[in-house]
């Protein structure tokens, strides 16, 4: 193993610690809003720092590739693709500590009958399934398996678009103050889950595009999950 192998190995290592650490965000940040859990919150809030710091250690380490190695081919891609994908993963990050912040603000837990009317619960465990599934793709380069996340990203739309009437049918129904303030809280929440389920496609193109070369941005819609791709990938520069 040559220098820049030894060098990208460590990049793709941080990467995927990256990947562990904001699904454990993520997964705290929705255990607080379940439980109502104000400690396990400020928790969720305070390791935001690691995540803050990992991205600066990934995007350094990418620049100094870059710079002394000049990668091409599929190691070029990567390299890119990183430095894209560690911004994702900030955000993705970020996304577990607003949550964390909401779940802080409000007073009392949430309602436990427009939890369920909402499906949020669908919601969540579908956000940290992708994440699994995005772990697990990034690791052994499997593009099949990252193409998987589009339709998992298509629920995660349905249920935010189908929150909007089932809010506006329950605030017009609502006259305390205290109620419709934690409504609108929520519906923060729910949005946040759904830019997260953005942020780990965002990721699974990023993928596709170093090991396949293929730019799936914009235009991933056309594309299916059988397109060329087998479980076990290869590329060929």
């Amino acid at each position: 193993m040559n220098l820049l192998e030894t060098e990208l190995g460590e990049l793709k290592s941080e990467l995927i610690d990256m990947t562990y650490l904001v699904r454990g965000q993520l997964d705290k940040a929705i255990s607080s809003f379940y439980s109502f859990d104000k400690d396990l919150a400020k928790e969720v809030i305070k390791n935001e720092k690691r995540v803050n710091g990992s991205e600066l250690k990934i995007d350094a380490k990418g620049e100094h590739i870059l710079a002394l190695f000049n990668p091409v081919a599929i190691d070029l891609r990567f390299v890119v693709a990183s430095l894209k994908m560690v911004s994702d993963l900030e955000r993705i990050g970020d996304n577990a500590k607003g949550i964390a912040q909401y779940v802080i603000k409000c007073e009392n837990s949430y309602d436990a009958d427009l939890i369920e009317k909402i499906r949020f619960k669908e919601m969540t465990d579908t956000a940290l399934e992708m994440l699994s599934i995005l772990s697990e793709s990034f690791e052994t380069d499997n593009t099949k398996l990252a193409r998987t996340l589009f339709t998992k990203d298509e629920r995660m739309d349905e249920i935010n678009l189908s929150a909007n009437q089932i809010m506006t049918d329950y605030l017009k129904n609502q006259t305390d103050p205290d109620k419709i303030l934690q409504a609108i809280y929520f519906l923060t929440i729910i949005r946040k889950m759904e830019r997260v389920g953005d942020y780990v496609t965002n990721i699974a193109e990023e993928i596709i595009f170093y090991v396949k070369a293929k730019v799936l941005r914009h235009k991933r819609k056309s594309f299916k999950i059988s397109d060329t791709d087998s479980d076990s990938d290869s590329d060929s520069n």
